[in-house]
């Protein structure tokens, strides 16, 4: 077995990488494989013609080039491949006719794949392809995803919940999922069998997480030629998830997050009725159930919906937050909602079925906290919106607020915010500035609305909005001068700059 790692982030499975064989496969594009594998995975593309590329690249990139510096085809070659990249892709003319061959030898001594771009493709043309392709592979992971969330929800609704979710978990994941006692034995099991190697191996990751306090709660490795996982449930009595399988896609981990809280709830010490009652409210919420369906079953409260994000990124950290917030009502969920007479990906406990506003964002998480639950208190590693505490057929009113305090509290940089009347803002009528914000903010695309928002919140400042969305600096400074000039409107100005922020705020709000 290999050594144990820590798992992997478990919010909303990433874009999932393309094969360099699925570009190939794109006869419109004629490209053509010099060396190396077509199977290597691509992340993205990255075009330079920088001499030295190394510094602005990130790993796992389709490095494009005309060779416009290219004078050492073989340092060249050995600083893409320090700096991880993925292939090389060469475009003939105008600089080359052909590919030097000097680049094809260093290539095939490093092992990277080296393309062969024709004059008739532009780069920005494998760029698109390339992003089509991921936005196909991320639709079809998140459908996977959906599907499997719902799966477990309704397996935690019959009669033996815990074998049904492990075999729900089992299925979808095309492997074994076990769960073991404190003492390391199986408690139960589902799916296939695995080889006697992987068991013990996955038994001996297991014994890595353990009862101890403050130590490892998941961990992840390699036995008996399948791919191993373990999760620590949060009931208190010691139980291990086990799951093997034969590969691990980037959405495995949210699937096995979900099961990890599931059989929380459903393995609690000293659940009384009325806990096992108000479980079965969460699972009927799950299922896309209104509020109002449940109202009864809740009790009349008041309850109090809180968003959250943050986290250490592992399975089970919606759980601990849970616990700490003194409820079992949470949905781990990638932000989804459900629908008067339909489900969503993960819509649950606090959500509002029905509702006209905004899904949550992906990585939110959503709590409902009864009248017996302390006042929330701000939790280490996350950001916090509460909702005035309301009845349960109030439900998707509070919801909103909660979003709506999150979203202050994260451009404030305040661990925790709390509703509050709309001040000024409740002067206007929302439905009235929703209409001038979509308008006023119609000429920007996603990615440039994202960027003024955070770079607003963080008062103009280019390094920290850097660092907050991840992009280069001179890429925020592009990207804010383009909103600049499809809005028309002068940024340095004080009085635009609030009215934007109010738009931002009406439009997402």
């Amino acid at each position: 077995m290999t050594s144990p790692t820590p798992s992997e982030p478990a919010s909303t499975p990433p874009a999932p990488p393309v094969p360099l064989a699925a570009l190939l496969a794109r006869r419109d594009l004629g490209l053509r494989l010099l060396t190396g594998s077509e199977d290597v995975p691509l992340h993205w593309v990255h075009t330079s013609e920088m001499a030295d590329p190394y510094p602005y690249l990130l790993g796992g990139e389709l490095l494009m080039t005309a060779g416009v510096l290219l004078t050492d085809p073989a340092h060249y070659v050995a600083r893409v491949v320090e700096a991880g990249a993925a292939a090389l892709g060469f475009g003939v003319t105008p600089v080359y006719d052909t590919v030097p061959a000097e680049l094809v030898e260093a290539c095939e001594r490093h092992g990277l794949p080296l393309v062969e771009v024709p004059p008739k493709t532009p780069f920005t043309a494998v760029a698109r392809a390339l992003w089509r392709l991921m936005a196909e592979a991320r639709l079809q992971e998140l459908r996977r995803v959906t599907e499997a969330q719902q799966s477990l929800a309704t397996a935690a609704a019959r009669p033996a919940p815990v074998p049904a979710v492990l075999g729900a978990l089992a299925s979808r994941l095309g492997g074994r999922a076990v769960l073991f006692g404190a003492d390391g034995t199986e408690s139960a099991a589902a799916g296939r069998t695995v080889p006697a190697e992987a068991a013990r191996a996955l038994r001996g990751l297991v014994g890595v997480l353990g009862p101890r306090p403050g130590g490892p709660a998941s961990a992840s490795g390699d036995g008996g030629g399948l791919r191993l996982a373990a999760y620590a449930l949060g009931g208190g009595d010691g139980l291990t998830l086990g799951v093997a399988t034969e590969r691990r896609d980037p959405g495995d981990h949210t699937i096995a997050g979900v099961a990890v809280v599931l059989l929380s709830l459903l393995t609690a010490p000293h659940r009384g009725a009325d806990v096992t009652v108000r479980d079965g409210a969460l699972v009927r919420l799950l299922l896309g159930a209104a509020p109002e369906e449940v109202a009864d079953v809740l009790g009349a409260g008041p309850w109090t919906v809180v968003h959250a994000r943050g986290g250490d990124g592992t399975p089970f950290a919606a759980a601990a937050l849970a616990a700490a917030l003194g409820t079992p009502l949470v949905d781990a969920g990638a932000g989804g909602r459900a629908g008067t007479g339909a489900t969503g990906s993960g819509a649950g406990a606090g959500a509002a079925p029905g509702t006209t506003e905004a899904a949550p964002r992906a990585g939110t998480v959503r709590l409902l906290l009864p009248a017996s639950a302390p006042d929330p208190a701000p939790q280490s590693g996350w950001t916090l919106g509460v909702a005035a505490p309301a009845p349960a057929r109030d439900l998707a009113a509070a919801d909103t607020e909660a979003a709506r305090a999150l979203r202050r509290a994260e451009a404030s940089r305040t661990p925790l915010a709390r509703h509050r009347p709309a001040g000024f803002a409740g002067l206007v009528d929302p439905a009235e500035a929703a209409a001038y914000a979509r308008t006023l903010l119609a000429p920007l695309a996603e990615p440039l609305t994202e960027t003024l928002r955070v770079w607003l919140s963080l008062h103009g400042s280019w390094d920290r909005t850097a660092v907050a969305t991840g992009l280069h600096r001179n890429t925020v400074r592009q990207r804010i001068a383009r909103c600049a000039a499809l809005l028309d409107r002068d940024l340095d100005d004080p009085d635009v700059r609030m009215e934007l922020w109010f738009a931002l705020g009406s439009a997402s709000g």
